[in-house]
C-alpha cells in the first residue's frame, strides 16, 4: 500500500510503497537477493521539473516510480495513504 507521504522530499513530493513485506524479504533471502526498499512514487528531482516528460528517456529512479511534477501533483491530490498498489515485473 501507499503508506506515507513526504511533501519535503528530494523530488517533487513522494509517496512511500510498503515494500518489502516479510514475505517479500523471505522470498528474496531464499534466492540470495536483496529485496531493496524505500520504493516511492515521486515527481522529478527538485530543480529539474522543467524536464516534464523528458525524464522518461532514461531510467534514473533506482527502482522508484517517477512521474512528471504535474502528474505527481494530480496523483498526490487524489490518491490517499492506504491505497493498495501492485507491482508486477
Amino acid at each position: 500500500v501507499l503508506d506515507w507521504r513526504n511533501g519535503e522530499s528530494i523530488a517533487f513530493r513522494s509517496l512511500h510503497i510498503s515494500y518489502p513485506n516479510p514475505q517479500d524479504r523471505r522470498a528474496a533471502q531464499q534466492r540470495g537477493k536483496n529485496p531493496g526498499g524505500m520504493i516511492m512514487v515521486h515527481g522529478i528531482l527538485n530543480g529539474f521539473g522543467w524536464m516534464g516528460r523528458l525524464h522518461r528517456l532514461t531510467n534514473w529512479t533506482d527502482g522508484c516510480i517517477a512521474l512528471s511534477d504535474q502528474e505527481m501533483q494530480e496523483f498526490w491530490d487524489v490518491v490517499p495513504v492506504g491505497t493498495p498498489i501492485e507491482i508486477q515485473p
